[in-house]
């Protein structure tokens, strides 16, 4: 996009009518004071708000960390979620360890809340024999088959249709497991998204197709995408049931993906998910969002941290103190060092895994690459004589 551009700003959403549309309010549960709203105040479980501060705050504090790093050269990409914890770590916290997930590019966290260990999760960013991908993956393109979650493509949109599939399988199964797919709003520019809506809807798959409305496609800004009022809406066209939800609420992500779930697993059918939140930082640390956006607008979202209005709301309810917030950030800056240091250590890759994986024999074409591989010594520090 060209800088000469003005940059019109994306302001917060404003307070909707409580009977608006689903697909046109704004579901919350929390307002920014970090009271919870009577119109909306759910039955949710009561460890549920602290478990969630918990992980979002660990993740505010990984991804500084993690840029940092990036920045002193140890890792060479890093993709930070600062202001879009809510909606992955609510998700997580909704759904069942036997769900599929396929993720967009900022639901990685989903696979600690999950059970991943933080080292396992860490190695992908180093790329080296920790990974459970080998080192094949760029950078923050984490998944794991122990915790459900694929791998996704920096191809936006791919994922939809093949979670829609995944979701087919197990419905053909008589399993009832569901499938969530994430996508950002500029993914929903691309085929592959009107396509997952559309055969979700007509073949009642049992999923939830969650976007992530962070306001940029990296650079390029809802109203170059879309003419329509909301992303939701888009949902409401294709017979699916819709809801445009405060994506910086944890407590309301939580609530509207939980009722989602219910609605897939007796057999009701696809749900699509607009949350809106916002990417307080840059889009990776190969970008420079001054050259599109005003610092007036960022600090109007940072007013709305997801993060700050969560521990609102826990000491007003007497979860939380000062006391207890600082504990907790000593015990996770600690486990976030120890995890560094121990995922940082670990070797390349085995150079014998370039041959593994994709074929179940290997074809003799590729044996021959490998015995000529083995010829040569690796060059130090490139992996192992295997």
């Amino acid at each position: 996009m060209s800088t000469d551009e003005p940059k019109r700003m994306a302001s917060p959403p404003e307070a909707i009518a409580d009977d608006a549309p689903p697909e046109l309010g704004l579901y919350r549960v929390l307002g920014d004071d970090g009271q919870a709203r009577a119109v909306d105040n759910p039955s949710i479980p009561d460890d549920i708000a602290l478990r969630a501060y918990r992980y979002m705050k660990l993740m505010r504090l990984l991804d500084a960390r993690m840029i940092l790093l990036q920045r002193q050269g140890r890792v060479g990409f890093y993709g930070a979620c600062t202001g879009q914890e809510a909606t992955p770590i609510g998700t997580a916290l909704a759904i069942r360890p036997d769900d599929w997930v396929f993720q967009a590019l900022r639901e990685s966290s989903m696979m600690l809340v999950r059970g991943l260990p933080l080292e396992t999760y860490l190695s992908q960013v180093f790329g080296n024999s920790g990974d459970v991908l080998k080192g094949r993956m760029q950078p923050s393109h984490m998944s794991a088959r122990q915790v459900n979650q694929v791998s996704w493509s920096s191809n936006i949109g791919t994922q939809l249709p093949q979670a829609v599939g995944a979701a087919m399988a197990a419905k053909a199964r008589g399993t009832d497991d569901i499938v969530l797919g994430f996508i950002g709003d500029g993914g929903t520019s691309e085929p592959d998204f009107h396509w997952a809506l559309n055969s979700a809807a007509v073949h009642r798959a049992p999923c939830i197709i969650i976007c992530q409305n962070n306001q940029f496609a990296i650079s390029v800004r809802p109203w170059h995408q879309t003419a329509s009022k909301t992303y939701a809406i888009k949902g409401r066209a294709y017979g699916v049931p819709s809801i445009r939800v405060d994506g910086n609420d944890v407590l309301a992500v939580y609530h509207a993906v939980a009722q989602a779930a219910e609605r897939a697993r007796r057999g009701d059918g696809p749900t699509f998910i607009e949350t809106m939140t916002y990417r307080v930082g840059a889009h990776s640390t190969s970008d420079d969002p001054s050259l599109y956006r005003a610092q007036e607008e960022v600090d109007a979202w940072i007013a709305r941290d997801p993060v700050a209005t969560l521990r609102r709301h826990l000491v007003a309810t007497g979860q939380l103190d000062d006391a207890a917030d600082e504990a907790m950030a000593e015990e996770l800056n600690e486990l976030i060092g120890a995890a560094i240091k121990t995922a940082e250590a670990h070797p390349p890759p085995e150079r014998a895994s370039l041959f593994d994986d994709v074929y179940a024999q290997l074809p003799t074409h590729l044996q021959e690459q490998r015995d000529e591989l083995f010829r040569h010594e690796p060059a130090p520090g490139h992996g192992g004589s295997k």
